[in-house]
């Protein structure tokens, strides 16, 4: 764990935020005094930090070691909570590995996918509850601190392959830990995904903006020393900065 929740600079102009994420989200995380994010260490959750940072919000990270072969992402995920001075949590949630077994991620003995998310082949990738897992350990810590919301990262492009990452998943959600914390959770407390109906591409466009830095950010599911660049993060990673016109200072085993 590092810091306490710490407020970034305010900035005035709210073109910064809102013409780039879910408006109604924005509203409700503009009017925040603490949130809770789900900081993976990948290239979405790390611009949401950077972004509501900026945006003045006090911010508290959870990252979970699920027992994910693409361990890599917890360290990007502790540094960038670190560079913006940030009470970051990391919990050890290794032993539901089993658990989890048949999916790629989880599961040593299914190997990795090539291509685009858009291949049948890609649900082999789904953790089973992964989100509402990490989201109800992201809503615990923000009724023992009062926080206002719990953000997290998903994007337009998750949605055909994740269930957990579609706007009625979030709508339920929150009713759901409305229900359960009831006279204790804050009355507005609301589960927010700002970038939900944002693609990869325009997630990397406001990234640069921020100047968030990339090489600092993990997207390969293999995990290695290196992103393969083959598998389906890595394909949607590279097509990001290539749509948004950005340079990729990635270094990739293939291609890179």
């Amino acid at each position: 764990m590092t810091g306490e929740p710490v407020r970034g600079t305010a900035v005035t102009d709210r073109r910064a935020i809102a013409p780039a994420s879910r408006t109604d989200d924005w509203d409700v995380l503009i009017r925040c005094r603490l949130a809770v994010v789900a900081l993976s260490g990948g290239m979405d959750s790390v611009t949401l930090i950077h972004l509501l940072h900026q945006r003045g919000i006090a911010l508290v990270t959870l990252s979970i070691d699920y027992g994910q072969r693409h361990r890599r992402e917890l360290a990007c995920a502790a540094a960038a909570a670190e560079r913006l001075g940030l009470h970051h949590v990391q919990l050890d949630l290794s032993c539901i590995g089993p658990i989890l077994a048949g999916s790629a991620l989880t599961d040593s003995r299914i190997p990795v996918p090539d291509g685009h998310y858009t291949d049948e082949s890609m649900w082999i990738t789904v953790v089973p509850n992964r989100n509402a897992i990490l989201l109800s350990l992201a809503t615990a810590i923000a009724v023992d601190r009062g926080a206002d919301a719990v953000a997290f990262a998903a994007h337009a492009g998750d949605h055909a392959i994740y269930p957990d990452c579609r706007p009625v998943f979030v709508e339920s959600f929150t009713a759901m830990a409305r229900e359960a914390n009831q006279g204790l959770i804050v009355p507005a407390f609301r589960v927010v995904a700002p970038f939900i109906h944002l693609s990869k591409a325009e997630i990397v466009s406001v990234g640069a903006e921020l100047g968030v830095p990339w090489t600092e950010t993990w997207s390969c599911y293999r995990g290695e020393e290196v992103h393969c660049g083959t598998c389906g993060t890595c394909v949607e990673r590279r097509e990001a900065f290539e749509l948004a016109g950005v340079a990729d200072p990635t270094p990739y085993q293939v291609g890179g």
